[in-house]
């Protein structure tokens, strides 16, 4: 079924929607929230939670992709529960994934910052087109899906100190970027 179709029984309220995007897209939602949990409960939990969202947004919601709009709930819902469960302890590759990107990027600290993030995120999405097709997936694989330094180096075929070498290179040049296009780092 396509992605239409499926918002389309999510216009209608039919629950044959539930179970058709749970089909076809369930398993990268589950990833997607076990990458950055490391929990199969809690992935599991999230992706739940997150079709429940999608059944509440939808309508009004006309999402143009169905997968990406639901990941980013799923994503959200993964870091919202993550930040609740390591309160008082670190999880070691999240929170690594976390540590790497989070110098590239100044921390909006009020409400009237709004603007400088969504310039920020004009940016980044300006830097990505900048890069290569496997580097740009190496890059969101990291830092979108949290994938592990070792996944993301058996998924290219290279060692872990290789991918940990490029996406270092990566970050340089999007520091470098950044403050290229004027964002304070």
């Amino acid at each position: 079924m396509d992605d239409r179709e499926i918002i389309r029984l999510f216009f209608e309220r039919s629950e044959q929607a539930i179970a058709a995007l749970s089909e076809k897209y369930g398993a990268a939602f589950y990833k997607t929230a076990w990458n950055i949990l490391g929990d199969p409960r809690d992935a599991e939990e999230c992706v739940n939670d997150a079709l429940l969202g999608v059944w509440n947004s939808i309508p009004p919601q006309n999402p143009e992709s169905l997968p990406g709009y639901v990941c980013r709930i799923v994503r959200n819902l993964a870091v919202n529960r993550y930040h609740a469960n390591t309160a008082v302890k670190r999880n070691s590759y999240y929170d690594a994934a976390l540590d790497e990107i989070e110098l590239c990027f100044p921390c909006s600290a009020s409400a009237e910052e709004e603007y400088e993030e969504k310039e920020n995120m004009r940016a980044l999405d300006l830097f990505l087109e900048t890069l290569n097709k496997k580097d740009r997936i190496l890059f969101v694989r990291r830092y979108w899906y949290a994938e592990s330094m070792e996944d993301l180096a058996s998924r290219f075929h290279t060692s872990r100190h290789s991918v940990s070498v490029k996406l270092s290179r990566i970050r340089k040049k999007l520091r470098s970027y950044l403050k290229k296009e004027g964002i304070s780092l």
